[in-house]
This record gives structure tokens, C-alpha cells and sequence, in this order.
């Protein structure tokens, strides 16, 4: 049978701290696995759940973007996702007694982890003004209550509406056009904070933001780089691609200030040798890079690349691929000068962190290529310089001619199962003209062209009394945004919040004067509407759109499908002007799909296709025809100076990341097994050298001082250091407890995301008593 949610916080003020692990799954993940489902489903439901997991006829797991081949294994799910289900299918329960027993306050006091494990949500919730419990509350009335307050708004634009990654499709496209009827592109998304760099990246340079593989160009490739990812934890399942792409002859380089267990070595769960035996070797060549040093690496890699194409040994070795650059590439010359102007050594190694060695040793990897992959996640997009950065991956990838061909290309790796379709439904802040063009001519209103918020936008808006009304489709804005006590405060200054949940997050207790907790289904769970079962569908992170069908009763009687809610509040905010068919939206998605058809390029004949088991692949330009919708028709080179972070002396640069026990904000455990760490997230990793020249031994207790350009300091207090063979000068810690180090202004430039990779910080003996 299924266990109890915590009764109280556990205490976390001594991590058990072990040597770190270098291979992952095998059968400790298995273990781990059925006991996290187990706990949360009983295991009779484990069973019967698990095996619905990513299969044709079940349902998208709501953990990462990683998709599924052709041929599925009857266990198609890894431990994170394992536990993503787990707690979604969880019988336990929020109930209205729940909340009558426990103040906002007493909530707001608690951990992530434990608002989390108490459940599923149950009854729409409501917190009047002045009230200190939330109470229960009817739909009709919840959805009076939004519309009182938007309608009562001097303009549109003083609403917000966010959307979490997880939103299906047709829940998404929905969202988007109830708020451009209204008024407004005010649509920020969990995206602004991870891949925004990647899609201002690519779409400048190869004319669409989206990665150019499919899952079967890894298992042919001859070299996949992955940079400033941690598959092992935050995308398991990418490690069987890597494991049958060394099957196949690949030579694997990682790029990343962590050693990552799963990078080192993959034991299989699916297989004996992954079970019982050694498992499969994956990185040939580790990088230890400094953070932020990515840009200057590929800038050397390409430096190098044309030195060998102009050298007399080399001129006929094909180092660049003169054909591709003269047929298919704009701004080559610019993009060769100033990459063979930059050929300062020192300064390379020193943005770096490398040797000359063994950045000579990857040239050779690279050269010996046909076929280069570049995969890469936050540790790339959340740096002030990510967009440049990005575009000199692009860059080195156009020099060979590795976009465009089988087994080659881009490959920005999605870290929310929905996040890319959420964007092509038209969740963006900055849509389109030929976007709205195209939903003008299908619902016959003129949205809105003005751009609206991103994340870091709307805070501002929400901080400074611009915008007066928070609506989140999902998600838990408060613990994913930076610079905590800033947006909470913002938060706050709010006439009214909602969020539509699954379960309880710590957004539901930084509230407006007035909020709402909406409960809504989940993915495992059936759907049944006036027109019979429904189905949804997701977009993974290769553009490959299929179904999802939940099998599971709800969690309750009272909870409404993410369509129903936007429909239903679509109806009572618009009123009988409004010419979309909102109710009949509700009663068959079907209808929805169809529209989605002929606004959205690449859907046509949609309900048709994606019921083909799989689902359809949408269409991608540049791998699909080496064409490039770009605005000089090709693909761009571009030049930029080189840029790298840099720590005064006694500072480290911070970086944010996951422990193994967590997907995004969602805390499963207070563990990190493959760092080592044990009952406990309060630690901050350092290198031994650093640590032992800051005067830091290995378990002190420190306080994180984040220090900002304006002279502004922000503490992250009570942090047990732990030495950790990360890059020298770097220092690393989970999210979101060191959220509240990341100013507001700190971002990418052009992208605007977040720089959760790069904060000077310093470290402060902790008063402990």
C-alpha cells in the first residue's frame, strides 16, 4: 500500500556527504525507482501505471522532453519520470480539511518537498482579502472572481498569464487565444528561463528556434558533443541513445565544470550487462570547462578547424566544407576574420580553464568527424553571453556542413515535456505577425501586436503596480523565478493570484490580496467530456507530435481538465461577443485540433495524423531540405567578440543546478546519490584548492553572499560546503534554495534569461548555534 506524506519538515541541517558516483542507473535506479512509485501508488498501481508510461496508446510521461523510438520497450520510463508519475498518480490527497488545519502562513513556512509529498489537490481553493486559510470555493464562483477582477482592469495588459511546460497542446492553444481575445500578449512561459537563448539563437541563425535531430541522427552519429547538460539526472532515458550511438562506432565528448556520473558511464536497466555486469563507457573526452567558458572553447575549435582547412598539409582534408558555406551560408568572411584574429592562447585558456592539449585533442575528434552532434541544456542558455555562445555552436557546426545531414545538426535539449509544442501553439510574449495574421483570419477578432511580458518582465511589471493579475497555467513561478524576496514581493502586490494545479508548490502561498488554487487532471488521468474520452497531444523535444491518452479515474470529482478551465473562464471573462465556440472546445478536442489546423503551419490534417500510433514529425526546413527561412535565406555565420564571466579575487562563480532527487521546482527526496549527497540540500559544492585557499574545510558551514554590479548583496544562508572536483573558480548549488542570489537584471542579453549560471558570490563562515 501507498505511504503517508510527512508529517512534519525533515530536518536538513546535516548532509551526509559520500565520495561521488561514476556510472549511473543500473540497479540501484531500478530500486529507487519502485520505491518512490511504490510509496506514492501502492503496488498494484505502480504496475498498472508505469506501463502506460511513453507507450503509443498510453500517456506522455510530464517529466522531460526526450523523445521515443519507433520500437518501445515495455518499461519505456526512467527513474525521474518514474517519480514524475509517481507523484502525479499519488493516492494521497489535499482536501478542503487539509487546508481549514493549516494558516497560509504555517505553508508558507514549509519546505518544497513537503508541500509536495502531501498530494493531490482535490476542490477548487479560494483565499479572500484579509483571510489567513484558503476555503473551498464552487467553480461558477472561482471563475466569477477572475472575471471581476480582469474585467475590472484598466487594460488588458495589466494581466499576466503564464504557462508551465507541461500544458498540452490543445490546452496551450486555447490559453494563448482566450488571452489575445482579451487583449493581451502578456503569455511569459517556463521557456523565457531555460531555452529562450537557444530559440533567439537559432532562429537568427538557421531560421527556425527548434533543434534539427531526430532521435534516429544520434544513434548514427560519428561524434555527439554535449555541452552544459547532465542527461543522467535531468534526461535519463538520452543515455540509452548515447549507448547504442557507441555501439555504432560514436566517439562522445562532455563539456561541463561537474564530472556527471551518467556522462561517465550508463548501466542500462534494460539490459543484463547494465544490470549485473560494467555497462557502457560513454565519454571519450571530458572538458572540464570554466563556467561561461563555452563560447571562447568553440571559438578556439573553429580558429583551429580553419588553420587546418589553409594549411598546406591540410588543404585537401576537407577540415571545412567549402561546398555547404558557398551554397547554403551567408557571412562566412566576417565570421573566418575575426575567429582567426582571435588566437591569444593565453586568453583562451584562461576563459576556459583547459589545456592547449586537450583542446587539440578534441580538434582531432572533430576533424575525424562526418557527422558532429552539439547537444546542450542550462548550462549554456543561462549565462549573460548564452545567445553569442549559442551561435558560435552553430557556427562551428556550419564550418563542416553538419546541418542538414543525416545523423548531424543541432540539438538543444528540452527539459519539460511540453515546453516546444507550448511555444508552436503560440505561448510567446513576442508572437509572430504571420502568427496572428493567421488566427485573425480563423476567429475573426485582431489580437493584439503589440509585444507583451517575458518572466523577468512581468516581474518587474508585478513589483512596480503594472500589472495586477497573475494567472498561471501550471508550473511554480515563484520557486522557478530568481531573485526570491524580489518576486515574492512582487507577488504579493497583486490584487489577485490563480494557479491552475496538480498539486501544492510554494507558489499557492505567495499570494495577491486574493487567490485561487484551480485543481486540474493530470496526464494519467482519463478525460471525460460531453463528446465521450478525449485525448491530448505533446510536441517532444525533436518536434515529433503524438498523443496522450491518461487511463487512471481522477483524483477527485471536483477537478477540471486544463481545457475546461480556459474554456469555461473564456465564456464568463468574454461574454456572448466572443465568436470562438469555447463549449464546444470542451465537449470534443477534436474541434480544437482542427482549428489548430489552419492556423499552425505544419498541422494540417491533424486529428488524421496524430492518429497514427507515434504521431507525426513536424516539418524542419533546415534538416529536411537545407533550406533556411532566415532573412537572408541561408544559414548565418556570425561574429561576436569572445565574452567569459569573471570572479573579483576571493569570489567564486555560482551556479544553480538539480540534485538527482528533483525535476525542475518538484523536490522527490533530499538526496543526490550520484553526487554523494545524502539527507540534505542545503550544500554548496567546491573545489578543494578554492576551498582550501577561502579558508573553507570540507563540511564548515557557510553563508552564499551574492554580490551585483550596483553594490547590492543577497544571502543564501547555512550552506555545509562539501569539496567537489568541479572546475577551479566555480562553485555549485541546488535551485531553487539559491534562487534568491540571482539579481532580477541578471540576464542573457537579447534572450533575457535568467544568468543562473554565472553568480559572483563569496563564501562567509555560518553562525550556527
Amino acid at each position: 500500500m501507498a505511504g503517508k506524506p510527512p508529517a512534519s519538515d525533515p530536518v536538513q541541517d546535516a548532509p551526509k556527504v559520500s565520495a561521488p558516483q561514476h556510472a549511473a542507473a543500473g540497479l540501484p535506479a531500478l530500486a529507487h525507482t519502485l520505491r518512490a512509485a511504490q510509496q506514492q501508488m501502492g503496488v498494484r498501481r505502480t504496475a498498472l501505471t508505469l506501463l502506460r508510461v511513453n507507450q503509443k496508446t498510453g500517456f506522455d510521461c510530464p517529466g522531460c522532453a526526450w523523445p521515443e523510438g519507433d520500437k518501445r520497450h515495455a518499461a519505456e520510463f526512467c527513474e525521474n519520470g518514474a517519480k514524475a508519475v509517481a507523484e502525479e498518480a499519488t493516492l494521497r490527497r489535499v482536501t478542503p480539511d487539509f487546508f481549514a488545519a493549516h494558516p497560509v502562513a504555517d505553508l508558507a513556512s514549509r519546505s518544497g518537498y513537503w508541500l509536495g509529498q502531501q498530494g493531490r489537490l482535490t476542490h477548487p481553493m479560494y483565499l479572500a482579502e484579509g483571510a489567513d486559510h484558503y476555503a473551498p470555493v464552487s467553480w461558477e464562483r472561482a471563475f466569477d472572481i477572475i472575471g471581476e477582477e480582469l474585467t475590472a482592469l484598466d487594460s488588458p495588459d495589466e494581466a499576466v498569464f503564464y504557462t508551465s511546460g507541461r500544458t498540452s497542446n490543445e490546452a496551450a492553444f486555447l490559453y494563448q487565444l482566450f488571452a489575445r481575445e482579451f487583449g493581451t500578449n502578456n503569455l511569459p512561459d517556463c521557456s523565457n528561463m531555460c531555452h529562450e537563448s537557444s530559440g533567439s539563437a537559432l532562429t537568427e541563425t538557421i531560421g527556425i528556434g527548434k533543434g534539427s535531430v531526430r532521435l534516429e541522427d544520434l544513434h548514427t552519429a560519428d561524434l555527439i558533443i554535449v555541452a552544459g547538460q547532465n542527461p543522467g539526472t535531468n534526461h535519463p532515458r538520452m543515455l540509452s541513445a548515447l549507448e547504442k550511438a557507441k555501439a555504432g562506432g560514436a566517439k562522445i565528448i562532455s563539456i561541463n565544470p561537474l564530472p556527471e556520473a551518467g556522462l561517465e558511464r550508463f548501466k542500462n536497466p534494460q539490459t543484463p550487462r547494465g544490470l549485473a555486469g560494467g555497462g557502457t563507457a560513454l565519454t571519450d573526452l571530458f572538458l572540464q570547462v570554466r563556467l561561461g567558458g563555452d563560447q571562447a572553447l568553440f571559438r578556439a575549435l573553429n580558429r583551429l578547424i580553419l588553420e587546418a582547412s589553409s594549411s598546406a598539409s591540410g588543404a585537401d582534408s576537407g577540415a571545412v566544407d567549402e561546398e555547404f558555406i558557398r551554397e547554403h551560408t551567408h557571412g562566412f568572411e566576417e565570421f573566418a576574420a575575426l575567429a582567426r584574429a582571435d588566437d591569444d592562447w593565453s586568453e583562451t585558456l584562461r576563459a576556459t580553464g583547459l589545456t592547449r592539449q586537450e583542446i587539440e585533442r578534441a580538434l582531432a575528434m572533430v576533424l575525424a568527424s562526418r557527422r558532429t552532434i552539439v547537444c546542450w541544456a542550462m548550462g549554456l542558455t543561462q549565462h549573460k553571453h548564452a545567445v553569442p555562445t549559442i551561435r558560435e555552436v552553430v557556427n562551428f557546426l556550419l564550418l563542416r556542413g553538419n546541418i542538414g545531414r543525416p545523423g548531424a545538426g543541432v540539438c538543444p535539449v528540452r527539459g519539460h515535456s511540453n515546453v516546444q509544442g507550448d511555444r508552436t501553439m503560440g505561448i510567446f510574449e513576442r508572437p509572430a505577425p504571420a502568427f496572428l495574421d493567421a488566427l485573425e483570419k480563423e476567429f475573426g477578432f485582431a489580437p493584439p501586436r503589440e509585444h507583451g511580458l517575458d518572466v523577468v518582465h512581468a516581474i518587474r511589471a508585478l513589483r512596480d503596480g503594472q500589472a495586477k493579475v497573475f494567472f498561471a497555467m501550471g508550473g511554480n513561478f515563484v520557486s522557478a523565478t530568481p531573485d526570491t524576496e524580489v518576486t515574492e514581493a512582487a507577488m504579493r502586490r497583486a490584487r489577485l493570484t490563480v494557479h491552475v494545479s496538480t498539486k501544492l508548490n510554494r507558489s499557492h502561498t505567495i499570494t495577491g490580496a486574493r487567490a485561487l488554487i484551480l485543481p486540474t487532471l493530470g496526464r494519467t488521468e482519463r478525460d471525460l467530456q460531453a463528446g465521450g474520452e478525449q485525448f491530448v497531444t505533446v510536441e517532444d523535444s525533436m518536434g515529433m507530435v503524438h498523443a496522450s491518452r491518461g487511463r487512471l479515474a481522477p483524483a477527485g470529482p471536483h477537478l477540471l481538465s486544463e481545457i475546461a478551465i480556459v474554456a469555461r473562464l473564456a465564456r464568463r471573462v468574454l461574454g456572448p461577443d466572443s465568436r470562438t465556440p469555447w463549449e464546444e472546445f470542451e465537449e470534443d478536442y477534436a474541434v480544437i485540433r482542427d482549428r489548430i489546423s489552419r492556423v499552425v503551419p505544419g498541422f494540417e490534417d491533424f486529428n488524421a495524423r496524430v492518429a497514427r500510433p507515434g504521431g507525426f514529425a513536424l516539418p524542419h526546413a533546415p534538416r529536411d531540405s537545407r533550406s533556411f527561412p532566415t532573412a537572408t535565406g541561408k544559414a548565418n555565420f556570425t561574429a561576436a567578440p569572445v565574452e567569459y564571466p569573471t570572479a573579483p579575487e576571493g569570489r567564486l562563480l555560482l551556479q544553480t543546478l538539480r540534485s538527482h532527487d528533483q525535476y525542475n521546482t518538484t523536490i522527490y527526496g533530499l538526496d543526490d546519490r550520484y553526487r554523494g549527497i545524502r539527507n540534505g540540500r542545503r550544500v554548496v559544492l567546491v573545489n578543494p584548492d578554492d576551498a582550501g585557499r577561502l579558508g573553507f574545510a570540507d563540511g564548515a558551514y557557510a553563508d552564499l553572499v551574492g554580490e551585483w554590479t550596483d553594490g547590492s548583496e543577497r544571502r543564501a544562508p547555512g550552506f555545509r560546503v562539501v569539496h567537489y572536483p568541479t572546475a577551479r573558480g566555480c562553485a555549485a548549488a541546488y535551485y531553487p534554495e539559491t534562487n534568491v542570489l540571482i539579481p532580477l537584471d541578471h540576464t542573457a542579453d537579447i534572450s533575457n534569461t535568467p544568468a543562473a549560471k554565472s553568480v559572483v558570490v563569496r563564501l562567509e563562515p555560518a553562525q550556527r548555534g
